[in-house]
């Protein structure tokens, strides 16, 4: 797992692994991971995801506006 960096120190998110077809997000609820895909999510999604993942910024507010339920 690499740490998501969190540059406003705001997000929900604690961390990420990324796959060729997927994105896996650790949430700082402890809870399990949560796993989007292509299949489940749409590539458009999961692309974008990743983007934001590695950037450090923005990660949860986009899951919470567009994917949240959309997780295999």
């Amino acid at each position: 797992m690499q740490r998501y960096t969190d540059i406003d120190r705001d997000s929900g998110v604690l961390g990420f692994e990324i796959f060729d077809t997927s994105i896996k997000i650790y949430f700082k609820n402890g809870g399990r991971p949560y796993i989007y895909s292509y299949r489940g999510t749409g590539p458009h999604h999961v692309e974008r995801m990743k983007q934001l993942a590695i950037s450090g910024e923005g990660l949860n507010q986009y899951i919470n506006d567009y994917v949240k339920k959309a997780y295999d």
